[in-house]
């Protein structure tokens, strides 16, 4: 046979067997890691949402949400031994065809604290955070990352209040200060600007910049009981919407309602579940009718609200009141509306995982239905979702999604509804066209 130069040149200088080897060396590599470093270069581009009128849009076309819950997504990869759970949740939820996690942006103060104190930063934690939007990224999910908590848990208003009488310039003990005080007002602006303009160490993208996130929500689930008006609170949301979009021009807010009708709204004694909703502060129409507020948001929980204890009474009550609120949205806001917790407890007297089941389908029927008729119902987002060996982080809400196949089933079936009426997004593809095909 008749050699090449090149074959000729090689062979000539001794080198022809070193090339042999380095060339098997390098299939070898791309043998074994090869499907990595095509899932690699095969991320999916994600584009921002956008909002035009009660409707979410990602290019150019309606964008529905199919979304969960993961709250814990940051504090569990701050350690090694806990970080595989993040890209195990979020591929999990990516072959389920879901689109969005909401999740905690924040921890004050406490174990794996983000902020340790006003303006001081763990840059460890910052790193997981910045982990977990890339890890998000590279599996096509966005992510609405809530900025700070009513509750107590990872700090939250709270936590801000006493570091202010730690420092002396409190201004009352009262945890709903966290709303009114000047010094506190500073500490919350001061961390919202540290997390819109933080650089991601991962991605080099600033958060501000990065289409990875679906969204901002300012708070999780706001009450002001000291000021039952509701203008302590709506005070602190045109304050901080506006301080937001001053930073961030680029993702949508929300507030992080529960959904409740306030004292002036003729709603409050027909939808409300029960009389002292309306007393809590806030008021979902008045809240989310801001021009700096880009969607409204609202929770579901029947079995933590009223005193119903038939399944059939609940789930009569999830339907009104989640018509009630795309009626809203249709009507009296011209924004979209998302479901971004709805749960339902096993500590019901005599619950049965099917009695979930009842309750989810309800909801996803109610948004499918929203979204077939072009209605302002935009999203729902189940609360909540962990993966095998987290047991002690559970509440009486959250379940490993695959370990139970009827409900896994709903989840998977509501994701190919929704492309059903949107179409299959770009960073959808790999996943959902498989399922959807399963499903026919």
């Amino acid at each position: 046979m008749v050699k090449s130069p090149i074959g000729r040149m090689v062979a000539g200088n001794g080198l022809f067997y070193p090339i042999i080897g380095f060339a098997s060396c390098v299939a070898f590599i791309y043998l074994s890691f090869g499907d990595l470093w095509v899932n690699y270069h095969k991320e999916p581009k994600l584009s921002f949402v956008e909002r035009n009128g009660s409707h979410f849009m990602v290019d150019g076309r309606v964008f529905y949400v199919n979304g969960w819950n993961s709250y814990w997504l940051m504090d569990h990869a701050v350690d090694e031994y806990s970080r595989p759970r993040i890209k195990a949740m979020l591929q999990a939820g990516a072959k389920m065809g879901l689109t969005v996690c909401r999740t905690w942006a924040f921890n004050d103060g406490a174990y794996n604290a983000l902020q340790i104190s006003p303006g001081r930063f763990d840059e460890r934690v910052f790193k997981a955070l910045d982990h977990v939007i890339a890890e998000a990224g590279q599996h096509g999910i966005r992510l609405l990352l809530s900025l700070v908590n009513n509750l107590q848990a990872y700090g939250g208003k709270t936590q801000y209040v006493k570091w202010a009488w730690e420092e002396g310039v409190g201004l009352s003990a009262s945890n709903d200060s966290f709303f009114f005080d000047p010094s506190i007002r500073h500490y919350f602006k001061n961390y919202v600007k540290t997390v819109l303009t933080r650089k991601n160490t991962i991605t080099g993208v600033q958060y501000r910049d990065d289409p990875t996130i679906f969204a901002w929500e300012l708070i999780n689930e706001p009450r002001c009981i000291t000021d039952a008006s509701g203008d302590t609170l709506q005070d602190w949301i045109e304050e901080m919407s506006t301080f937001v979009k001053s930073i961030d021009k680029k993702h949508l807010l929300t507030v992080g309602l529960e959904g409740f009708y306030g004292p002036k709204s003729p709603k409050r004694l027909t939808v409300n579940p029960e009389w002292w909703a309306s007393e809590l502060g806030s008021d979902f129409i008045r809240n989310s009718k801001l021009s700096t507020v880009d969607f409204a948001s609202v929770h579901i929980y029947p079995d933590h609200w009223s005193h119903e204890q038939e399944l059939e009474d609940k789930l009569k009550f999830v339907s009104k009141w989640m018509l009630s609120h795309i009626e809203d949205g249709d009507n009296e806001l011209k924004k979209p509306v998302t479901f971004t917790e709805f749960g339902l407890s096993n500590e019901n007297k005599g619950f049965e995982p099917s009695h979930r089941d009842k309750f989810f389908k309800t909801v996803f029927d109610i948004m499918y239905k929203s979204a077939k008729k072009k209605r302002s119902g935009a999203g729902s987002f189940t609360w909540q979702f962990f993966v095998g060996g987290m047991e002690e982080y559970n509440d009486e809400f959250g379940f490993v999604p695959w370990e139970r196949p009827e409900t896994y089933k709903l989840i998977t079936e509501h994701a190919c509804r929704l492309a059903r009426i949107q179409g299959v997004l770009p960073s959808q593809k790999g996943y959902l066209k498989e399922l959807c095909l399963q499903r026919r």
